[in-house]
């Protein structure tokens, strides 16, 4: 579903990815760890091009995003992203948040977007918050209305940066629950998160970024049981 080659990002003088080629097939629920500034975010945000590469093909489905003749928006409608800080439009209520984007990108009529709106709040046991604001909502309600934002565009992938980094440690659990029930309907992922739990039981990979590179990957068990690197042994031994 996702090709990358030779994907390279820099902030000026500073490297941030380092000639990175991966291969994201669908069905995968990719979950991608590694210290602060290691370039995780960054690797994810090029993905549906939120970053511009310095250098380097993404291809999306067999559509190269990084070409500039490329229609980057219309891509981007078949790829969810929920970020750390929820980005949830505070002057709108819980159900046009979520029909907004449906709607105004011709995807569905104004009617059948509520009725969407309405399956996926129940879904995550918020069908009663539809007329409430983002600022009446816990992170933890306003973490789960993001990822039913970006599941109203049905998309074929999606992102998530950090989803549950913002939360209280009591609200982690709600979240993560939609995103393995998620996983387990069989829904591509790419997860950047701290949570190692939801890396051992939801992740099909497992990748361990340092430095802007890819240091090693695998899947989980092995992953976890036998690491390789001498980094993702010392990564590993600070964070389990």
């Amino acid at each position: 579903m996702i090709d990358v080659k030779n994907l390279s990002k820099s902030f000026g003088k500073h490297l941030v990815l380092d000639d990175i080629s991966e291969h994201i097939s669908p069905g995968e629920k990719v979950v991608v760890i590694g210290p602060s500034g290691s370039g995780k975010s960054t690797f994810l945000r090029c993905l549906n091009l939120l970053e511009n590469p310095s250098s380097g093909t993404i291809t999306f489905d067999g559509t190269v995003i990084t070409d500039p003749k490329t229609d980057i928006n219309k891509v981007r409608r078949q790829m969810g992203m929920v970020f750390q800080h929820f980005n949830l439009f505070p002057n709108m209520t819980i159900r046009k948040n979520i029909t907004l984007a449906p709607v105004r990108t011709g995807l569905m009529k104004q009617e059948e977007a509520d009725e969407t709106a309405a399956a996926l709040l129940k879904r995550v046991n918020l069908e009663e918050k539809a007329d409430a604001y983002p600022a009446q909502l816990s992170g933890g309600q306003k973490q789960r209305i993001a990822i039913v934002r970006a599941l109203a565009m049905k998309p074929r992938l999606m992102l998530f940066d950090e989803p549950t980094s913002a939360l209280d440690p009591e609200m982690v659990g709600e979240v993560l629950e939609v995103m393995k029930e998620l996983a387990r309907e069989g829904m591509t992922m790419v997860v950047v998160t701290h949570e190692m739990g939801f890396a051992r039981e939801v992740g099909t990979r497992v990748l361990f970024m340092d430095g802007g590179k890819i240091l090693e990957q695998n899947e989980p068990h092995a992953f976890f049981e036998h690491p390789r690197e001498d980094r993702t042994k010392e990564f590993l031994s600070k964070v389990l």
